[in-house]
């Protein structure tokens, strides 16, 4: 059997050979999280800009965007790279210091000299006087139809990149009256190509890079029934120790069961709380504060000689800005050795790697089961961030909650999500109850 980095080179190389004889509108690449997705991206806008001229690639956001260019000019320098930037939104400091990339805020200023173009989808959408032979879409999962819509006439054929397990599109409007409707705009970039071009040829990434290999099993299950993947390290590959003896502290136990198996469960007792549960931020906080106390020290096929966390290589992940907001602020007050990890939403984590990610559960403290708690592709990005463990913070009681379900949302007359949120949370809990630890009471 071919080994992981064969697998990949082998699926890489095979949309790479197709994209300059493909006859179809396109090509839709799926990829579980760590897959390789944007040197993939980088990859097909290279060979794409040598054999048919200059290559937009489309962005979700401008980070993401900046990202691209970053990894654009590091992986090939003989490219000739430009940010296509809004007027308010400037890109960083070093990519327009960079001698190699050229930013600007009109296409026509940036067209002639460059082989590779990288602008948000809402910045392309304003060009409507030119068209491309090809166009990559990155995140195409996190593309909303409307804005396929708005950029479609760009190209005459798109390679479409992305995660169809993380985050649908979103929007801050009223969608619902859509919800039901052939032209629902909050569909993804790729189901609408899919449902317009049912011929559209479709390949998929093989192997995670970032996940280790306790984590493929319970992910492949409960976010990617259909996508089957494999994990890029071997399990000796990966260990977490301490450096320093524990205290017999519940979070002692946590972060030691955690280094053991790649997961744990940290239950605090069932008690409604909703958005806001200081127990359980406090808890998620000192789990992250012993991570460091007791030095814990990773290893891993990049790193076979260990190296020591940092707060930098550790991150909390909430549900909802205002859980962000609470534990940042009380990082600030009373945990200072924390100064540098990173805590922010499912949204803004997208992309995210680090070690060892604490996540407060979408659904702990809750009295209903929201189809916004539910939703599978946030269950699916915080708990797939890390690359030794996962440790999830939690109220008991979810499972009452799950069976409790339906909730109170509308139901339309749609194709059902695979996995669907009820089926995703079930099947997390379930694997999670052979590595649950309970806070004292």
């Amino acid at each position: 059997m071919p080994s992981a980095q064969q697998q990949t080179d082998n699926a890489t190389r095979a949309v790479l050979e197709q994209l300059p004889t493909l006859t179809h509108h396109g090509l839709v690449v799926k990829a579980p999280p760590g897959a390789g997705k944007t040197t993939l991206v980088a990859q097909a806008a290279a060979t794409l800009a040598r054999s048919s001229g200059p290559c937009p690639v489309i962005a979700q956001t401008n980070n993401q965007a900046d990202h691209l260019v970053q990894r654009l000019t590091d992986d090939h320098p003989h490219l000739r790279i430009a940010r296509f930037t809004g007027v308010d939104n400037a890109a960083p400091h070093d990519l327009q210091a960079h001698t190699g990339i050229r930013v600007g805020t009109r296409i026509e200023d940036l067209e002639r000299t460059a082989d590779v173009i990288v602008g948000t989808a809402m910045k392309w959408a304003t060009v409507t006087d030119r068209r491309w032979p090809w166009g990559v879409i990155d995140e195409a999962y996190q593309m909303r139809s409307d804005t396929l819509l708005r950029t479609a006439h760009l190209f005459d054929q798109a390679l479409f990149v992305g995660d169809p397990g993380q985050l649908d599109p979103f929007s801050t409007a009223e969608t619902d009256r859509f919800a039901d409707m052939t032209h629902d705009p909050m569909s993804s970039a790729v189901a609408v190509a899919l449902a317009n071009n049912p011929d559209l040829p479709v390949r998929s990434l093989p192997v995670s890079w970032r996940l280790p290999a306790s984590a493929i099993p319970l992910i492949s299950e409960a976010f990617y029934p259909l996508t089957p993947f494999q994990a890029g390290s071997n399990a000796p590959d990966r260990t977490l120790t301490y450096l320093n003896a524990g205290i017999r502290l519940a979070t002692d136990h946590v972060i030691e069961h955690a280094a053991r198996t790649g997961w744990a469960l940290f239950e605090l007792p069932a008690r409604t709380t909703h958005h806001l549960d200081s127990e359980a931020f406090h808890a998620a906080l000192r789990i992250a504060e012993r991570l460091l106390i007791r030095g814990a020290t990773a290893t891993c096929e990049q790193n076979p000689g260990g190296h020591k966390l940092r707060p930098k290589d550790i991150a909390i992940g909430a549900t909802h800005r205002v859980q962000v907001g609470h534990l940042r602020a009380l990082l600030a007050r009373h945990y200072p050795l924390l100064h540098g990890i990173t805590i922010d939403t499912a949204n803004r984590l997208q992309g995210c790697e680090r070690t060892v990610t604490i996540v407060l559960h979408p659904l702990s403290g809750r009295s209903n089961a929201s189809a916004f708690h539910l939703d599978a592709g946030r269950l699916c990005v915080l708990t797939t961030r890390h690359r030794h463990a996962c440790i999830i913070v939690t109220r008991a009681g979810i499972f009452e909650l799950l069976d409790a379900h339906p909730s109170n949302d509308p139901v339309h007359p749609t194709p059902a999500k695979t996995p669907d949120g009820w089926g995703a949370h079930h099947t997390l809990l379930a694997h999670l109850a052979q590595h649950t630890i309970h806070a004292p009471t």
